[in-house]
């Protein structure tokens, strides 16, 4: 974390000199000090963060791929004169322990085409699909499987 800020120190004055970056370096140790002592946050949580990376690029990866793919099974969907749309809402649960991965879950569904989430109470998912056919799977898709990877990293 205390090298995020001090990127963004460096990004946010646009130029790179040594009292911008001795500056940034006091600036950043101030604002990691401030969030260790004050909003409970654990230096271990950066090397857990450096742990789950490459999982979470690869999460944003397969996310985007199954946005694009969303986006043509709903235009699909949309402009065939022969398909019947059938709304339905489903309920179903997952085993993700942690907040953050309930909640990027949820957020994940949203974002792709055709599904919102109703709602998320613990580990209970309320999700409107556009079509039956979305429905299909939503409970073991994808996304939960990284996101049980990306949690059992320790």
């Amino acid at each position: 974390m205390y090298i995020i800020f001090f990127l963004i120190w460096i990004i946010f004055n646009g130029q790179f000199t040594l009292e911008i970056a001795a500056f940034g370096l006091v600036i950043s140790g101030l604002v990691y000090w401030f969030i260790c002592k004050f909003l409970d946050y654990k230096p271990g949580n950066d090397i857990l963060l450096c742990k789950r990376f490459f999982l979470l690029l690869h999460y944003v990866f397969v996310l985007v791929t199954e946005i694009l793919k969303a986006n043509a099974a709903v235009f699909k969907m949309i402009y065939s004169s022969k398909y019947e749309i059938e709304p339905v809402v489903i309920h179903f649960r997952t085993h993700l322990t942690s907040n953050f991965a309930r909640v990027l879950l949820a957020n994940s569904i949203t974002l792709t085409p055709g599904t919102i989430t109703v709602s998320l109470k613990d580990d209970e998912y309320v999700v409107h699909c556009l079509d039956k056919d979305l429905a299909v799977g939503i409970d073991s898709s994808v996304f939960v499987n990284l996101l049980e990877r990306i949690e059992n990293v320790k």
